[in-house]
């Protein structure tokens, strides 16, 4: 029968741990771990004979288990160098933190600390204590609730508050932020029910006012994160949501995003809805996330009235979300930045946001002259993203590194990506470019010897 020679072929179990290289792993890594790789991989050859006919050299299946192991043993989360000019890169973790906000992180993580004690009464304390009299002393609100991400401050509020009752939502604003959060799913899930009003482009105070019922629960506002419209348009603002909330009893829920609180507008960016204005024209509850223009670690934050705020943070659903011990740490050292008035100095996000084009420019014409004749300074624009401010463009200088072959370019960005560590920039036409803006200056020196190694390799140099 075919095949039937290469199956005898195949090396069993035993023979493959007799391997000296093998049997170095199950001394490094945990034997079970080794065995089931081993199986596994005579499994797979198993099948390819089936289908091929050949078998692997004894050599190759013990190369292929080995590597393996090796990179199951190893850290695949890894730091990467951002040259793509994308502030906030969500493939690329969103929100560098600061210094502080990462010694707090490690400070939290490496021992025991009073994440639930109160040092004072020596009685249980709150972990939401940590952060909560900032948060309100930033925003003005009455109170505060930290979850793990900003779907699930969303979800938590609606089950809290509107479970089986009636949340209206303008039909534009009926949106997918992104990575599947869609507003009307996140309705779905926690028991409300969503009554969208108005169009598209167009909703009026009376669409909202028509659509009340007594089984509706709230209002809602949602922020379009990632996306514009423009042309023929008009939006009821917050004030006129909670002035109509005001007459019928509802509470107005503001979904604003991306968690900012500086005004954009001063670096030549579109206005972004500051948190602390949501409170002031008396939004009820304000959500926000906390690894966007707030510049802290991955958060959903609830803002708004005490009593409201208090009855989510008593709901069962509250510490299914509930954030953990290093994020509320590097939450509450950036939140310090702010309070200090130095966030636009120690914050990565806002730094880079804030970087002068003139300074861009002298970093790209030093990173020009290091990388030689493959490299060039042109103009071009960086990117706020991760769904914030969108269409927010900052005039940047980028260095446009072209190999002598044009298909090359493809094969050096590959290349940089497997650097250690790998650096990541942006694929246009026939050129990589690299932006300083989202380069850290103690990343330069590793940023500039990977492309020129990568330059070398491809012109075929040692």
């Amino acid at each position: 029968m075919i095949g039937q020679p290469a199956f005898r072929q195949i090396p069993g179990v035993d023979e493959v741990l007799c391997d000296r290289r093998v049997a170095e792993l199950c001394e490094a890594f945990s034997r079970q771990v080794v065995v089931a790789i081993v199986r596994r991989h005579l499994a797979g050859i198993r099948e390819s004979i089936a289908s091929e006919g050949r078998a692997p050299t004894f050599e190759a299946v013990v190369s292929s288990i080995v590597a393996e192991a090796e990179t199951m043993g190893s850290l695949s989360l890894r730091p990467v160098i951002n040259a793509t000019g994308v502030i906030l890169h969500t493939n690329l973790g969103r929100a560098p933190l600061s210094a502080e906000a990462r010694m707090a992180a490690e400070l939290a993580s490496w021992g025991y600390n009073n994440l639930e004690l109160d040092l004072e009464s020596g009685k249980r304390g709150s972990r939401q204590d940590h952060v909560e009299r900032i948060l309100c002393e930033l925003s003005g609100a009455e109170a505060a609730l930290v979850v793990n991400n900003n779907a699930s401050a969303v979800l938590l509020a609606l089950t809290a508050l509107a479970r089986r009752k009636e949340v209206i939502v303008s039909r534009g604003q009926a949106v997918e932020i992104g990575g599947g959060f869609r507003i009307p799913e996140v309705m779905r899930e926690s028991g409300a029910r969503l009554v969208e009003v108005g169009t598209t482009n167009c909703s009026y105070v009376e669409d909202y006012e028509r659509a009340i019922t007594s089984r509706t629960a709230a209002l809602m506002q949602v922020h379009s994160s990632n996306f514009k419209i423009a042309g023929f348009t008009h939006t009821v603002s917050l004030a006129e949501l909670v002035e109509l909330g005001g007459r019928h009893s509802l509470p107005v829920l503001d979904d604003v995003g991306s968690g900012c609180f500086i005004d954009t507008t001063e670096f030549g960016l579109d206005p972004e809805p500051r948190v602390q204005d949501s409170i002031a024209a008396g939004a009820a509850l304000v959500f926000l996330s906390g690894d966007k223009l707030l510049g802290g670690p991955q958060a959903g934050i609830i803002l708004g009235r005490g009593e409201l705020v208090g009855r989510l943070k008593k709901h069962p659903l509250a510490r299914a979300v509930r954030i953990d011990k290093a994020r509320v740490a590097a939450l509450s050292a950036t939140l310090i930045h702010y309070i200090r008035g130095e966030a636009l100095d120690r914050i990565p996000v806002l730094r880079f946001i804030a970087t002068p084009l003139s300074e861009i420019e002298v970093r790209a014409e030093r990173w020009a002259q290091s990388l030689g004749k493959a490299a060039a300074v042109v103009p071009g624009e960086s990117v706020v993203g991760g769904g914030s401010l969108p269409g927010g463009k900052l005039p940047t200088r980028v260095v446009a590194v072209r190999p002598a072959k044009k298909s090359g370019v493809g094969m050096l960005a590959s290349l940089l990506r497997q650097n250690t560590p790998p650096v990541v920039g942006r694929v246009e036409k026939d050129a990589l470019l690299l932006d300083p803006r989202t380069v850290f200056p103690e990343e330069e020196e590793d940023l500039l010897a990977a492309v020129r190694r990568a330059i070398a390799r491809l012109e075929g140099r040692p």
